[in-house]
C-alpha cells in the first residue's frame, strides 16, 4: 500500500439539492458545462489533477500547497463571473477546502485522513469560501495574496481531534486579479511611501470573529490600546489610529498595506467571543516580504473585560518588540557599511551585544559611540554604552576602573537627560549607574521612570529584577523577573532573567531553589557569570558538595581575578546582612580570600 504527502482541494456545490429540486436537467448540465469548459482549464493552469467527481463535488491533488490555493481563488473567481448573469437563488456556488495531508494511493485513487480533514474544512467554509487547515496555512502564509482569518479550533464529524482553521477573508478574489490590482494602483500614479529611517508598524484593525457586532468595540479598544503602547517606544515608527482603522472591514493584502503607509511591518489579528469566553489572535508580518514573523492567541474570560484587554495588549506588545528588533537587526547586518546611519550602527551594536563574547562587546561600544558621534541626542545610544560598560564588570573584563566608571557616568547620565521619554534610554542608565556607580536608589528611580513610560519593555522589568537583588528585596526580585519573561518568553537575555530569580531565592534562604533557577539560566548560555556565583554559593550553603565543585569550575573559568577581597565589586548589596550571606557561601565554595 503505497502513502504520499499531497495538497488535497475538496469542494462542493452549495444548496446543490435545492437547486435539482428546482430544475433537475438545467442544473445537471450547467455543473458539467461548469466542470469541463471552466474549472477543468483553472485546475490545469494549476497543475491539480482532478481525483474524481463526487456527486456534485470534486477532490483534486497538487503537487504544491501554494498551487492548489491559487487554484481555489481563481476557481471561486471564475465560477461567480460565470454565474453572474443567473439569478442568485439559481447559481452554482462552491465551497473549498484544502489540506496538506498523508494519504493513500490506490491506483488513481487517494483516500485516507489527509482526504477526510479537506471534506471537513470544506463543510465549514462559507459559501464562495475557502477554509484551510493549521498545515496548509503555515505553508502558504506570505505566498499567497489574500489575507487570511484565523477561525480557531472547529471540533468536526468522524475525527478524534480538533481542527485549527483559517479561511480566506471573506469575498476572497483571484490571486491574478489581487497581483493585478496592486500592479495596477502602483502603475496609475500611487507610489508607494518611503519607508521611514527606523522601525515602522501598523497595527490592522482586529477581526470581530464572534458573530456579534457589539464585539466591535472590544476588538478596536484593543487595536488602540496596542498602538498607543507601541508609540510609547520612541524607536519604532507607529501608524496613527485612524489611518490604520481605514482598512476595517476590508480583505487586505499586507504587501499592499505597507505600501500605502509606508510602514515595513504589519500587526493584524482576530477576537473570537463565545459565552463568557474570548480568543485573541496576533500575527506580525514584514510586509515588504509577507514573510511571518510571530504568531500567537490569548485566552481569558469576560468578567472583567478591560483587565483582559491590559493584558492581552502587554502580552502582545512584550512579545513584538524583540521580534522586531531582532529583524530590524538581521535587515541592518545585510547593509553595506559604507551606507550606515546611526541607528544602523546602533543595531549592529545590538546585535554584537547579544552574544555575550569580550570581543563582540568591544565592538558594540565601538557601533554605539559611532552611533552617538554621528547623532549626539541618540538617548538610547547613550544608554546602550553605558550597558557595555556595566557588562564588561560583571564579566571582570574592566581594565581601568576608575576610569571606565567615571566614563559609566558620564554616559549614564546623558542618556537619562536625553531620554526623559526613552523607556530603553533610562533603564539602560539606571542600571550602569546601579552597578558600576553603586548608585543603587537613584539607579532603580531610573527604571521605576522608564516603567512608567513603557510598562511592556521586558529589559526594563529585568534591570529593575537585578537592582531589587542588591538592595535586598527578594519577593520583588522574583515577582519583576518572571513578569520580564512573561512579556518576552524567547528574549536574548532570558538567561539573565532567570539568574536574577536564582538570586531572589538566595537571598530569600531558599537554596535548593535558587540553585535550580541557576542551573536552568546555565542550559541557556554558559558564559554569564552571575549565574555561577548564585549556583556555587547555594550550593555550599545547602551542603551539595558536587554542584559546588561544578559551579565554581565555572566561576574560575569566567572570572579569574575573583576573590573575597573584591567581591562587594561583583555583588555591591546594600544591606550588610546580604553582602554577609553572599561573602559566607562563597567562602564555603572555595573563593579565596
Amino acid at each position: 500500500m503505497a502513502r504520499r504527502l499531497t495538497a488535497i482541494l475538496a469542494a462542493d456545490v452549495v444548496g446543490y439539492s435545492r437547486l435539482v429540486e428546482i430544475d433537475e436537467a438545467g442544473t445537471v448540465k450547467r455543473l458539467a458545462a461548469l466542470r469541463e469548459g471552466v474549472l477543468a482549464p483553472v485546475i490545469a493552469e494549476h497543475g491539480g489533477r482532478i481525483v474524481k467527481l463526487i456527486g456534485d463535488g470534486l477532490l483534486v491533488e497538487f503537487a504544491s500547497l501554494v498551487d492548489a490555493v491559487s487554484c481555489a481563488l481563481d476557481w471561486q473567481a471564475a465560477v461567480a463571473r460565470h454565474e453572474a448573469e443567473l439569478d442568485e437563488d439559481r447559481r452554482l456556488v462552491f465551497r473549498i477546502g484544502v489540506n496538506l495531508g498523508d494519504v493513500i494511493v490506490e491506483g488513481d485513487d487517494i483516500h485516507g485522513d489527509g482526504v477526510n480533514v479537506a471534506a471537513r474544512l470544506e463543510s465549514l467554509a462559507e459559501p464562495g469560501g475557502i477554509c484551510l487547515s493549521g498545515d496548509a496555512y503555515r505553508q502558504v502564509r506570505g505566498k499567497i495574496p489574500a489575507a487570511f482569518e484565523d477561525m480557531g479550533e472547529r471540533t468536526v464529524k468522524n475525527l478524534s481531534e480538533p481542527l485549527w482553521v483559517y479561511r480566506i477573508a471573506s469575498e476572497p478574489v483571484s490571486a491574478t486579479a489581487l497581483s493585478t490590482a496592486a500592479s495596477t494602483a502602483l502603475s496609475t500614479g500611487d507610489k508607494p511611501l518611503p519607508l521611514p529611517d527606523k522601525p515602522s508598524i501598523a497595527v490592522l484593525p482586529f477581526t470581530n470573529m464572534s458573530g456579534d457586532p457589539e464585539q466591535d468595540y472590544f476588538a478596536d479598544g484593543m487595536v488602540e490600546e496596542i498602538i498607543t503602547a507601541l508609540s510609547h517606544m520612541r524607536w519604532l515608527f507607529v501608524i496613527a489610529r485612524n489611518s490604520s482603522f481605514t482598512y476595517k472591514g476590508r480583505a487586505v493584502d499586507v504587501k499592499q498595506v505597507g505600501r500605502e503607509l509606508g510602514v515595513r511591518y504589519v500587526l493584524e489579528g482576530s477576537v473570537r467571543k463565545a459565552g463568557e469566553r474570548v480568543r485573541i489572535t496576533g500575527q506580525l508580518i514584514d510586509a515588504t516580504t509577507g514573510v511571518h514573523l510571530w504568531a500567537d492567541r490569548f485566552d481569558g474570560t469576560l468578567e472583567d473585560v478591560f483587565d483582559l484587554q491590559d493584558q492581552v495588549t502587554a502580552n502582545v506588545v512584550g512579545a513584538i518588540a524583540p521580534r522586531l528588533e531582532q529583524a530590524e537587526i538581521e535587515r541592518a547586518k545585510r547593509k553595506p557599511t559604507e551606507s550606515l546611519g546611526a541607528y544602523d550602527y546602533f543595531l549592529r551594536g545590538m546585535a554584537a551585544v547579544h552574544t555575550w563574547e569580550r570581543e563582540a562587546h568591544q565592538k558594540a561600544l565601538a557601533h554605539f559611540n559611532k552611533a552617538i558621534e554621528l547623532d549626539p541626542n541618540f538617548a538610547s545610544a547613550y544608554g546602550m554604552a553605558a550597558r557595555c560598560y556595566s557588562w564588561r564588570k560583571v564579566c571582570g573584563w574592566t581594565v581601568e576602573p576608575e576610569k571606565e566608571t567615571a566614563e559609566t557616568v558620564r554616559l549614564a547620565r546623558r542618556a537619562a537627560e536625553l531620554g526623559q521619554d526613552d523607556a530603553l534610554a533610562l533603564c539602560t542608565a539606571g542600571m550602569a549607574l546601579a552597578y558600576v556607580a553603586g548608585e543603587l536608589e537613584d539607579g532603580d528611580a531610573l527604571i521605576d521612570q522608564a516603567l512608567a513610560l513603557n510598562p511592556n519593555l521586558a529589559w526594563a522589568w529585568l534591570f529593575s529584577g537585578w537592582v531589587k537583588v542588591w538592595l535586598g528585596e527578594p519577593e520583588a526580585v522574583i515577582e519583576r523577573e518572571l513578569h520580564a519573561m512573561r512579556l518576552s518568553p524567547h528574549d536574548p537575555h532570558l538567561f539573565n532573567m532567570q539568574a536574577a530569580i536564582a538570586a531572589g531565592y538566595f537571598l530569600a534562604g531558599r537554596y535548593a531553589e535558587a540553585l535550580s533557577w541557576a542551573k536552568t539560566a546555565k542550559r541557556a548560555q554558559m558564559n554569564a557569570p552571575l549565574q555561577p556565583l548564585v549556583a556555587a554559593a547555594s550550593a555550599a550553603l545547602s551542603g551539595d558538595v558536587a554542584e559546588t565543585k561544578i559551579a565554581m569550575a565555572q566561576v574560575h573559568r569566567l572570572v579569574p581575578n575573583l576573590r573575597l577581597a573584591n567581591l562587594k565589586d561583583f555583588v555591591p548589596s546594600r544591606r550588610p546582612e546580604d553582602f554577609a550571606r553572599w561573602t559566607d557561601g562563597l567562602r564555603k565554595a572555595g573563593l579565596p580570600e
